[in-house]
């Protein structure tokens, strides 16, 4: 009993840092109590195997989430497990089993202790004089004392927290690593009881919101408006690119060089981020595709692939567009075979379309994969007048164990003649040395297109997908690197950059950029974007400049504002001013400038009904119901 809590300590330890926080302690109490009454049901004889049973489930509940959080800053959910029984063979689901950290270890205490313990009380089991019944009530008692002031420490937003479950680190805070797994559970289960309770009104609400926010967006038109009418698209899902690597030097090198160029020559939006959950990915290709946030519990891809959406590549296709996607993996890998085509794409391209003749890492090269592509595309642009297509990279995929395809990058430290280790064989070194090589590819697909004779009549969109996953202290390596010692320098070092929480958060931007090798759009609309922007802005953007329109995208054209929301799927949101942490119930401040009254509750609310209304479309199939007596009158 008590070793469960003590687990569910260690775990906040290694993850929201919290250990000795009351109210989850309490509700770990809670739980724990609960199933030590159920030993006294059990037969004697099974009564031990009962308690180590019960011991090895926490371990199990803490060990998995605490590799989890360590890669995705989140907690785990149990449609994790059917992803990855589905998608075994690669991908994020073996990306897990590389974070393993010994001190992980330290959980399994736990079961050993209750097997050496009732080892020893079974020779002394004639000196325990309890009786079955007082000991029951004795729990029982305890259960409802402690139940009842945990309660009492909980406000209501605890509890509407709970039943949204979007902020997993909210509620292993409040409600305890246990409550949070069993919460999760019952919650995976909602979308098939959705369709029993609260439909009517989620539909209202959506139908209020879009109404609402339709009468707000009337000043659709900009200078934008259609500069890109008629042009062909690819957009490149620039895997785990983050923007920080734009413009960095390594002894001299730039790390992103045709980044770097396409960033000088074409829109670049600076203050980007990816918006993803669980899904990663695949978070990020539907939130692209229609302007929703990822779901709250499970992944799109994986638990609503039975869904209808309203996508952006399905008003490309009402305007002539031929649509696809290409990716070196396997079809069924977060379900893309299916849910590409509901999405809108007339084909996708997946790893048996292609020869797999270079592998990095998880599988195809991006350099054969981009080669192989652009033979596609160009039988594509011969057959259709106009066409969008998605290409999803996959070399920079994380671990970032190093190939040696990715030739020389050194990521050594050079001072008078003298190499330091530096980055050597480090994650983080590993990674630029990645991203350098898919840099690479960026600049051979430019040259292929050239080459065909392909790029005056097509735009290129990059994005990265989402962050790299990279640890604070990997980056303190990177900031505070003090090559005499080969360590960081201390924190009272005058030298010393302070990366806090909010850092990390900040630099997870990722980079997006609009280009064309067309003169007139270089002079005339290059440019760069600082306007906070989240994922689910990059299809009302990009519509606006292809002449379409998504009247149901949750996000906006950014080229209509000036200070604007990104919310996070875990109830934290930024704009131009701020980052606030929901969990926290804090901010930062990111100008030296007043803010409004109630400028962060204003926010806090828009955030939670963005996230609310998102969902609710998801859940309760909104399209594949209401809106889809009335698709063809909105056509």
């Amino acid at each position: 009993m008590f070793g469960a809590v003590i687990n569910g300590m260690i775990l906040r330890g290694f993850t929201i840092g919290n250990p000795f926080s009351i109210r989850p302690i309490l509700a770990d109490l809670v739980v724990s109590l609960l199933f030590a009454s159920f030993y006294f049901f059990v037969k004697k004889k099974y009564r031990t195997f009962y308690l180590i049973l019960i011991s090895i489930i926490s371990v199990l509940v803490c060990f998995a989430n605490a590799i989890y959080y360590f890669y995705y800053s989140s907690f785990i959910s149990i449609t994790f497990f059917s992803f990855a029984l589905a998608n075994h063979d690669t991908g994020e689901a073996n990306v897990v089993g590389n974070l393993l950290s010994p001190k992980f270890l330290i959980l399994i205490w736990l079961p050993i202790a209750i097997y050496i313990a009732s080892r020893k009380l079974k020779k002394k089991e004639e000196h325990i004089h309890l009786t079955k019944k007082i000991t029951i009530h004795t729990i029982y008692a305890w259960l409802i004392v402690i139940l009842v002031v945990f309660l009492a420490t909980l406000k209501p937003v605890d509890y509407s927290r709970l039943y949204s479950q979007w902020n997993r680190e909210y509620l292993v805070s409040r409600f305890g690593v246990y409550l949070y797994q069993i919460n999760d559970i019952v919650k995976s289960i909602e979308p098939k009881m959705a369709t029993l309770f609260g439909k009517d009104k989620a539909y209202k609400e959506i139908n209020d919101f879009y109404d609402q926010k339709e009468k707000n967006d009337k000043s659709i038109k900009n200078d934008y408006t259609n500069i890109l009418k008629d042009k062909n698209v690819i957009a490149i899902h620039a895997e785990s690119m983050q923007q920080v690597l734009i413009g960095m030097k390594i002894n001299g090198k730039e790390v992103t060089p045709n980044l770097n160029k396409l960033t000088k020559e074409g829109l670049y939006f600076d203050n980007f981020y990816s918006q993803v959950s669980f899904g990663t990915s695949s978070d990020t290709e539907f939130t692209l595709a229609t302007s929703l946030l990822p779901v709250s519990s499970g992944t799109v891809f994986i638990n609503h692939s039975d869904k209808k959406y309203v996508s952006f590549y399905q008003k490309l296709k009402e305007k002539g567009y031929y649509t696809f996607s290409m990716h070196a993996n396997t079809g069924d890998f977060w379900n893309r075979n299916i849910m590409h085509k509901n999405l809108g794409y007339d084909k996708f391209y997946d790893k048996s379309t292609y020869k797999i003749d270079e592998e990095i890492g998880f599988g195809l090269s991006d350099r054969s994969f981009i080669t192989q592509s652009v033979d596609y595309i160009s039988e594509i642009n011969k057959e259709h007048d106009k066409f969008y297509g998605t290409l999803i990279t996959l070399s920079n995929h994380t671990p970032f164990d190093y190939n040696d395809l990715f030739g020389k990058f050194d990521v050594t430290l050079k001072k008078n003649g003298v190499v330091y280790p530096y980055l050597k064989d480090t994650k983080l070194g590993n990674y630029i040395v990645s991203a350098h090589y898919a840099d690479k590819q960026l600049g051979l697909l430019v040259k292929l297109l050239k080459e065909k004779g392909m790029l005056k009549d097509t735009v290129i969109m990059i994005y990265g997908d989402h962050d790299a996953r990279i640890s604070t202290s990997q980056w303190n390596r990177f900031y505070n690197y003090n090559y005499l010692t080969d360590d960081v320098y201390s924190e009272d070092d005058p030298r010393y950059k302070e990366l806090d929480y909010y850092w990390q958060e900040l630099n997870r931007k990722v980079p997006l950029i609009i280009w064309s090798s067309d003169d007139e759009f270089q002079e005339k609309y290059s440019k760069t974007i600082s306007t906070a922007m989240g994922m689910y802005d990059v299809g009302p953007t990009i519509s606006n400049m292809l002449g379409i329109k998504n009247k149901y995208a949750l996000g906006s054209d950014i080229m209509n504002k000036k200070d604007n929301l990104v919310a996070f799927p875990n109830g934290n949101f930024v704009t131009n001013y701020v980052y606030y942490n929901d969990n926290k119930e804090e901010y930062k401040l990111l100008k030296n400038v007043p803010l409004s009254e109630n400028y962060i509750e204003k926010n806090k609310l828009k955030t939670e009904e963005y996230i609310d209304i998102s969902n609710d479309i998801i859940v309760y199939d909104y399209f594949g119901n209401k809106f889809s007596t009335n698709y063809k009158e909105e056509k």
